[in-house]
């Protein structure tokens, strides 16, 4: 009897724990954020990955408060990546990043063009911005371009304001017109010319 009362008072302990401290139970996912193009297309591209466990659209980089799609001046098109890094860490979150982006161009991407839709990864703290320069001199090297011909901007995260609900998952929601604006923007085409078999 004694030793069913000290299992049950074990028990009773753990539980507490767990309630007290949930967080300590399950690895914790970190964000990141990141502007290369159409949000839609990016969002689409990365809540795919597995330890992606969300991908929402939205802006950032910009001065103005609550902004949205017909007034964000300043602000990026941008994509707020959720990810369990015990399944995929910031570094390959990168690497997938990088190849969905043409990191040649930041007039625009695509048939997007404007301040916008320019590729920007922005860093929450001191180790993204180290692993994002890192993957950054990587690419450089994988492509065989100087650091200065890829055209991707690397700065501190700022305000992010989540998009209007028609935005997020556009591509599930709406796919006819989501295919169409893909294809007809020449996304896949010249993802294909920069990255060909990396990608």
């Amino acid at each position: 009897m004694n030793k069913i009362f000290r299992r049950l008072v074990l028990s009773c302990l753990l539980l507490q724990l767990f309630i007290v401290f949930p967080t300590q139970a399950f690895s914790e996912s970190e964000d990141a954020i990141f502007a290369g193009g159409c949000f839609w297309c990016l969002e689409h591209d990365l809540e795919k990955l597995d330890g992606v466990i969300s991908a929402e659209s939205g802006y950032s980089g910009g001065a103005l408060t609550n902004p949205t799609y017909e007034n964000h001046n300043g602000h990026q098109e941008v994509v707020k990546v959720s990810f369990d890094s015990d399944i995929i860490s910031y570094k390959d979150l990168l690497k997938q990043y990088w190849v969905n982006i043409d990191p040649f161009d930041n007039k625009g991407q695509f048939c997007d063009r404007g301040d916008s839709y320019k590729p920007v990864i922005f860093t929450s703290n001191q180790e993204q911005e180290l692993v994002a320069k890192e993957s950054q001199k990587n690419i450089s090297v994988l492509l065989n371009v100087s650091l200065e011909e890829l055209k991707v901007a690397i700065i501190n995260s700022k305000a992010f304001w989540s998009a209007e609900g028609y935005h997020q998952d556009f591509a599930v929601k709406n796919p006819l017109k989501y295919n169409f604006y893909r294809k007809s923007c020449g996304r896949d085409n010249r993802l294909k010319k920069v990255w060909g078999e990396i990608k």
